[in-house]
């Protein structure tokens, strides 16, 4: 039953968090409350290593959720449930768009998904910031936690300000910023 509600959970997330993997966040934010199968705070880390390893941050975080509620079988159920709406999705508009590419209706409704999209994205970039550098409440500025908050800081001057440094890739940054975490803590 566990890899019905997996499944099912995650073709709801597929099919309705357009603009990519951070657009998840949401409606993992709401799988906590409502499943238990992880915690908010769990799922900060869970965003952390989505993003230190390759593939899709989406897919990333739906094999991860998963793995540490089912397992193996689990995380597979889970990654096909968020991929399946997408892949039904790419499929139908392939085969209609074909006919209706200069129609204005269909014009209008993909600049329609672009400020969604965008807001949604934004929308998990603060939910991420407030947990990392406020304990997760927004209004508790008194709460802040500065370790991160300075780390991000000294990461930002360096990365837009010391030639040197801009010209690294961007694994190095993530691995830097892991072993940081790891190291301090966090």
């Amino acid at each position: 039953m566990i890899y019905i509600a997996l499944f099912w959970e995650f073709f709801k997330t597929g099919l309705f968090a357009v603009g990519g993997g951070l657009a998840t966040l949401p409606f993992l934010y709401d799988m906590a409350e409502r499943t238990g199968w992880f915690t908010s705070s769990r799922l900060t880390d869970m965003l952390a290593v989505s993003e230190s390893t390759p593939g899709p941050i989406g897919v990333n975080m739906a094999t991860y959720v998963g793995y540490v509620t089912a397992g193996v079988p689990g995380a597979a159920v889970a990654t096909v449930g968020l991929i399946t709406p997408s892949v039904i999705v790419v499929l139908l508009v392939a085969a209609a768009l074909k006919s209706f590419r200069t129609n204005p209706w269909v014009e209008a409704a993909f600049r329609g998904l672009r400020p969604a999209s965008v807001a949604m994205i934004a929308a998990a970039g603060l939910s991420v910031a407030v947990l990392t550098f406020w304990n997760g409440e927004a209004s508790g500025f008194g709460k802040i936690h500065w370790l991160p908050l300075a780390l991000a800081a000294v990461l930002l001057v360096l990365t837009r300000w010391v030639k040197p440094v801009k010209k690294l890739h961007p694994i190095v940054f993530i691995a830097v910023s892991a072993a940081a975490g790891v190291a301090l803590g966090l």
